[in-house]
């Protein structure tokens, strides 16, 4: 076998896997989120940077507020599904460093100056992006990442000048009619070339 995983894993993860736009109304624990972030944090980041935060939005009032964020088109998803994550990059992520890459004493002053910060911190909270999505269909559950919203006002409304939203993400079970039809793939060799 070309994979180690199993082909039903295969289909959880990716075949079958596809962004939700419906839920039903079953609820999504904080056990359940625990135990995809227990998973996914151990996917590679750079010097182990870590930068994704993840705020869950439970509360009516908090949802409300996010839902006025949301483009028209992603709002009554927003506002229906069972539990909405907003997942963005710590901009001081390397505050971190000495926790996180202890080896290294000079961690964090590789990060001094903003710009280098703010590149990395957006790169590798994006690759973190794709692993919690992963880890949302590994726990059963359907992610429909959104990137329809007032970025500003989201950062603004939520966060204190040190994050910024990479992607609002609704988690739950599928509901009725929660899948678009399956869109073309590019194929290996119109991807992959060899030098």
């Amino acid at each position: 076998m070309a994979l180690a995983l199993s082909a039903e894993a295969q289909d959880l993860l990716f075949r079958d896997a596809r962004t939700a736009n419906t839920f039903t109304d079953e609820p999504v624990g904080d056990e359940q989120m625990r135990a995809i972030y227990d998973l996914v944090k151990y996917a590679p980041t750079a010097m182990n940077q870590q930068p994704l935060r993840v705020l869950l939005v439970r509360g009516p009032e908090a949802r409300e507020r996010l839902v006025g964020l949301m483009s028209p088109g992603n709002q009554a998803k927003t506002a229906a599904a069972p539990l909405v994550a907003i997942l963005a990059a710590d901009l001081d992520f390397h505050e971190e460093l000495p926790k996180v890459f202890p080896h290294f004493a000079g961690a964090k002053d590789l990060f001094a100056d903003e710009a280098r910060r703010t590149r990395s911190a957006m790169f590798n909270a994006t690759l973190q992006v794709g692993y919690f999505i992963l880890g949302v269909r590994a726990a059963g559950l359907a992610a429909g990442p959104m990137a329809g919203y007032d970025a500003a006002g989201i950062d603004k409304e939520f966060f204190d000048g040190d994050h910024t939203v990479l992607a609002v993400v609704n988690i739950g079970k599928p509901g009725e009619n929660a899948w678009f039809d399956r869109l073309p793939r590019l194929a290996y060799d119109e991807v992959v070339t060899t030098v």
